[in-house]
Formats: structure tokens, C-alpha cells, sequence
């Protein structure tokens, strides 16, 4: 009977979590909907780290895939090429480079692979962070 009751917890407090995130996106503006993919991408590397280093093939293959939509549906989706011109071309390469990072490192276990792609997400990520759409529309 506690095993259900653990469970439920369990099943209760991922809800409530996700209630959360949807609120975030729901009244996100566009600069904080990226941060939030950063950060859900260093989640889901981190978690493949974990299964990785436990040996849980499955959980960490979920984890990193997790982490390649982010990239491929998120990060790189977001990225305006009609008025990015080079440096969004640039941007798209090294998101390329993190997916195939990404996927060496579920293929063969590559926990190497796997840091590199978080080091340079959370890079990119903390790049993100340091811009202030507010400020840049007030010209300071």
C-alpha cells in the first residue's frame, strides 16, 4: 500500500511540475521561451548523463532524444534565417554539431561526447541569458 501511495506522490508531483512549465510557456515572452529550451536541454543531457553512467540504455537513449528535439525542433526551428543572415547559418552548423554529438554519444556511449554538447549548449545558453530584448528596444 505505501508503494501506491509513493506512486501517486510520484505521478502527483510530475503533474504539478508540468502545470508549472506549461504556465511558463503560456505567458513566455519569445526571448524567455529560448532560455526555457536551453535550460530543458541541459536537463535532459544531464539526465542522460546519470542513466549513462548507471547503465540504464533505454532511460538514456528517452533522455538524449529528449534533448535532440529540443535541439532540432526548438533551437534550431527558432531560428530566423530571413533576417539572421550569416550568423544564423552559423548558429545552425554548431546546432548540427551539438545533434551529432548527441546522437554519437547514445550510439556508443560516449560520455565525452555527451559533456561537450551540454558545455556548448550551456554556452550558447548563458550567450542568450546576457541579452536584453527590453533594453536593446530602449536603445541602451
Amino acid at each position: 500500500m505505501n508503494i501506491n501511495r509513493s506512486a501517486g506522490r510520484t505521478r502527483g508531483a510530475a503533474a504539478y511540475a508540468r502545470v508549472g512549465v506549461e504556465s511558463d510557456v503560456m505567458s513566455a515572452s519569445p526571448h524567455h521561451l529560448i532560455t526555457l529550451l536551453f535550460d530543458g536541454a541541459d536537463t535532459a543531457i544531464r539526465t542522460a548523463a546519470v542513466h549513462l553512467r548507471d547503465g540504464s540504455r533505454a532511460e538514456k537513449g528517452k533522455a538524449i532524444s529528449r534533448a535532440l528535439d529540443i535541439v532540432n525542433k526548438g533551437l534550431l526551428a527558432a531560428l530566423d534565417f530571413e533576417h539572421g543572415g550569416d550568423l544564423a547559418g552559423r548558429m545552425a552548423s554548431l546546432y548540427d554539431y551539438i545533434a551529432r554529438l548527441l546522437l554519437r554519444a547514445n550510439l556508443r556511449d560516449d560520455a565525452a561526447a555527451l559533456e561537450e554538447a551540454r558545455r556548448l549548449l550551456g554556452e550558447l545558453g548563458s550567450a542568450w541569458r546576457e541579452i536584453n530584448p527590453k533594453r536593446e528596444r530602449e536603445g541602451q
